[in-house]
């Protein structure tokens, strides 16, 4: 299995009580904090479900979206670095985190650049190459930052566009293998996938687009039939989990945790 969705480890981070304050694109109501506590700890068991080892930091309160650990870092075999956020309330989030990755990587560096904006959302890792979404979270510059860091160890940055009004790239896209990605045709329509195996959700389940391969599981929002049974046709290993207060803040299956093979 190709080293894009095979993982020895996550870090995931209990939503804090303060998650009610949390960022949102559109005002859809206050996340239940026991719902979503429920369905959080459903997604880490599936995780360690896998066989991997899955740090689960505490509740954050000072940071209320500290629970989308995703946006805090990049994870590659060789290393990791810590993102630059572009929501002001968030940059502590990032600093929070470099400590507990330095614990599992012999290498971490960081986007410093003041100009440099950058959120692990808007980066998909597939087996040739790094695409990352300029958005409004990520800059040129904190793209062009990444892509310096990185092509010491071997990996090739691509810029691509965010669909307007689309918070993250990966709101709208996911790896399903090596040589496959899940889509919704308003990202797929781009053609920045060309060469790879596109399975375009749905129309009306475009939440659903943000999933993860985790080793032998696809973790997908639940509620999203017509999507899940496209995957089961297609022979992927399903699990859908509860996602309905997240989704409230933006965050879908991938936002919830860093996935990484530590060299």
């Amino acid at each position: 299995m190709s080293a894009s969705i095979r993982f020895t480890h996550a870090i995931t981070r209990r939503p804090a009580a303060s998650i009610i304050r949390g960022l949102r694109a559109v005002d859809t109501g206050s996340p239940d904090l026991t719902r979503m506590l429920d369905h959080h700890a459903a997604y880490v068991a599936a995780l360690r479900e896998t066989g991997a080892t899955v740090v689960e930091l505490p509740p954050l309160d000072a940071f209320p979206d500290s629970v989308f650990v995703e946006d805090t870092a990049l994870c590659l075999p060789e290393g990791a670095v810590v993102m630059r956020p572009g929501a002001p309330s968030r940059l502590g989030e990032a600093a929070e985190m470099a400590p507990n990755l330095a614990a599992l990587y012999r290498e971490v560096m960081a986007i410093t650049g003041p100009e440099s904006f950058i959120e692990g959302g808007d980066i998909l890792v597939t087996e040739r190459e790094i695409l990352v979404g300029r958005s409004a979270r990520t800059n040129a510059a904190g793209i062009a930052e990444l892509a310096r860091l990185v092509a010491p160890w071997g990996h090739k940055v691509r810029e691509v566009h965010t669909p307007p009004g689309i918070l993250h790239f990966k709101t709208d896209c996911s790896l399903l293998d090596a040589e496959t990605i899940l889509s919704t045709t308003r990202l797929s329509a781009s053609g920045c996938f060309a060469g790879y195996r596109i399975i375009d959700v749905p129309e009306g389940e475009e939440a659903a687009a943000n999933t993860i391969r985790f080793n032998d599981l696809v973790l997908m929002p639940a509620g999203f039939p017509r999507t899940r049974d496209l995957l089961d046709a297609a022979g992927y290993q399903v699990r859908e989990i509860g996602n309905s207060e997240c989704a409230k803040l933006d965050g879908g299956m991938s936002c919830l945790s860093l996935r990484f093979t530590p060299a």
